[in-house]
């Protein structure tokens, strides 16, 4: 097992939920969390941890992203008209290695970020290899042609773990797709209860 794929499953065990959906999950099997005292009886968890712990989910699901990262889409998320909470989501989601994974073109979000990084990806014809990109309303997301072969892609585009949501329009003969439209909470397919107000609670204390 990979160090990427053990830390992607030490998240889920941590905060005992299947993250992605993963059949092959640990936490299917062992809810406890990770470590020695980790099925101790912990009691009530105060509104600090709940926070800390939706916070930390919705971090791990786009891939563990970083901290300074996550704030910075928050800020950006307050700065915008509208709830904060679907702002936060809306800007996570347009994360174009979200994009990708969403059109099922990378079978984890780790793998989405990878083939992205190695310039895999075009956007409206034009290779870009930022994970971070914010793709827009209909903008056209595709594999560069010399990588159809990918074993990444191929394997993904089999999968039927996951589907593909209705804000993202995809040709799976062609491996391209668009971004159809801004994407409401309840559109977007996360196998686990996401809680973005327990997030907006954390940082309106702390910023």
């Amino acid at each position: 097992m990979t160090k990427r794929l053990e830390s992607k499953y030490k998240i889920n065990r941590r905060y005992g939920v299947n993250l992605w959906g993963c059949a092959k999950s640990p936490v299917n099997k062992r809810a406890h969390r990770p470590g020695e005292h980790s099925q101790r009886n912990t009691g009530r968890p105060s509104n600090y941890s709940l926070q800390l712990a939706a916070k930390q989910k919705l971090r791990g699901y786009y891939g563990n992203i970083t901290e300074r990262q996550f704030r910075g889409i928050y800020i950006r998320a307050t700065n915008k008209r509208g709830d904060t909470g679907e702002n936060l989501l809306n800007f996570l989601e347009r994360r174009l290695d979200a994009v990708v994974y969403r059109m099922k073109l990378a079978p984890t979000v780790f793998a989405s970020r990878q083939i992205v990084n190695h310039g895999h990806i075009l956007v409206n014809g034009k290779k870009v290899n930022i994970p971070s990109y914010s793709v827009k309303d209909g903008d056209e997301v595709s594999v560069k042609e010399s990588s159809h072969t990918l074993a990444l892609v191929l394997g993904a585009q089999q999968s039927s773990e996951r589907d593909i949501p209705g804000y993202i329009e995809v040709d799976p003969k062609k491996l391209t797709g668009r971004f159809l439209r801004q994407p409401e909470h309840s559109d977007i397919p996360y196998p686990v209860q996401m809680e973005p107000h327990l997030i907006i609670e954390w940082y309106s204390r702390r910023i």
